[in-house]
């Protein structure tokens, strides 16, 4: 494949989701065997119950794959390893969608999240053509197939409060080389807009529609017209930075002049892996030395950010790239763990 820069990165998982709390088995030196993935009936099976950290907004899930994992290792007596995991598990992540059991798992997840008096954070990844054919093809059969599950996770949702991301790298693939262009890129932005609209039919629902990294759209104006054909006008805003490396520095920049250009619009910030900065401008697949960026929360401190998200899970790999990496979206051991030793960086240098 060609790379394209600044390019979320991604690839199938064991739902076909790029960013999903998959369970593929970890490989490398440090694996451990494959914990049983949980049913949509039984979320919590397999995983060690986490707690809802104090004054925290977001929704600590125990069903991520990391969350199993870290539970697997503890059941093998490998402690230290399962404590270094809970540096990730035990921080908000989001909840990927992306298949025919997006709308169960939705309303398992948003029920659970009530309970705790917590919001969910979900990523709606499911468009048609999805990824351009590249580590995540998949998505949606047709235009009809995605209104349909769009509506069914509207539904799900119901009216319980939850954030949702639409549709990582959907927009920024209009205008780079992938080629949806003419009218089916007008078929994308007809697709988006009527998602925020679905979504935003449910009294507390969020919604942000991805909008790239620095490092892939320079051409600004373009994007807003991009974001605003896709119905960003009747969205809660943006995100930047989904699956990316960049500084939060460097995307509160980036997002405070594309923000100039809509109106003003509010942003959020995936600061899941950014604690180093990335390791250079085109190295967005699994790139080694990174760490934790700033934890999941609503109190940025800037003004126009609504928050810092992790929404790619951390130690989900990006994709195969050549290094004997799993899938995009399956748990890879040795980088979690990698991430978490490196502890938590300001992402604020470079």
């Amino acid at each position: 494949m060609a790379t394209v820069t600044g390019c979320s990165g991604g690839g199938g998982s064991t739902s076909g989701v790029k960013g999903a709390s998959g369970d593929g088995s970890p490989t490398g030196a440090a694996s451990a065997p494959t914990v049983p993935a949980a049913s949509p009936a039984s979320p919590g099976a397999g995983a060690v119950a986490l707690p809802q950290l104090p004054g925290q907004t977001f929704y600590v899930s125990d069903r991520t794959a990391v969350a199993r994992q870290s539970a697997a290792l503890r059941g093998r007596g490998r402690t230290a390893e399962a404590d270094t995991l809970l540096r990730i598990a035990g921080q908000p992540s989001s909840q990927w969608l992306g298949d025919r059991a997006a709308r169960d798992i939705a309303d398992q997840v948003s029920r659970r999240a009530a309970e705790a008096d917590r919001t969910p954070v979900f990523v709606a990844y499911n468009i048609p053509h999805r990824d351009c054919g590249l580590y995540s093809a998949g998505g949606a059969p047709d235009a009809a197939a995605y209104r349909a599950w769009i509506t069914g996770l509207a539904e799900a949702l119901g009216d319980r409060r939850a954030w949702v991301v639409l549709e990582p790298d959907a927009i920024a693939h209009t205008l780079d080389g992938c080629g949806v262009k003419g009218d089916a890129a007008a078929e994308r932005y007809g697709l988006l807009a009527f998602a925020v609209q679905e979504l935003k039919k449910r009294p507390q629902v969020r919604v942000y529609l991805d909008a790239g990294n620095p490092g892939w759209t320079s051409d600004q104006p373009a994007l807003a017209e991009a974001l605003r054909r896709s119905g960003i006008a009747a969205a809660d805003g943006f995100a930047v930075n989904v699956s990316n490396f960049f500084t939060t520095d460097r995307n509160a920049a980036f997002g405070a002049q594309l923000s100039a250009l809509l109106d003003g619009k509010h942003f959020v910030v995936d600061t899941s892996r950014n604690g180093n900065g990335p390791l250079d401008s085109e190295a967005w697949c699994n790139p080694p030395g990174r760490a934790l960026g700033a934890p999941p929360t609503s109190e940025t401190g800037r003004p126009g950010v609504d928050a810092y998200l992790w929404i790619k899970n951390p130690g989900e790999s990006d994709g195969e790239c050549g290094r004997g990496e799993p899938p995009a979206g399956e748990f890879w051991l040795p980088y979690a763990l990698g991430l978490a030793s490196a502890g938590v960086g300001t992402g604020t240098a470079g």
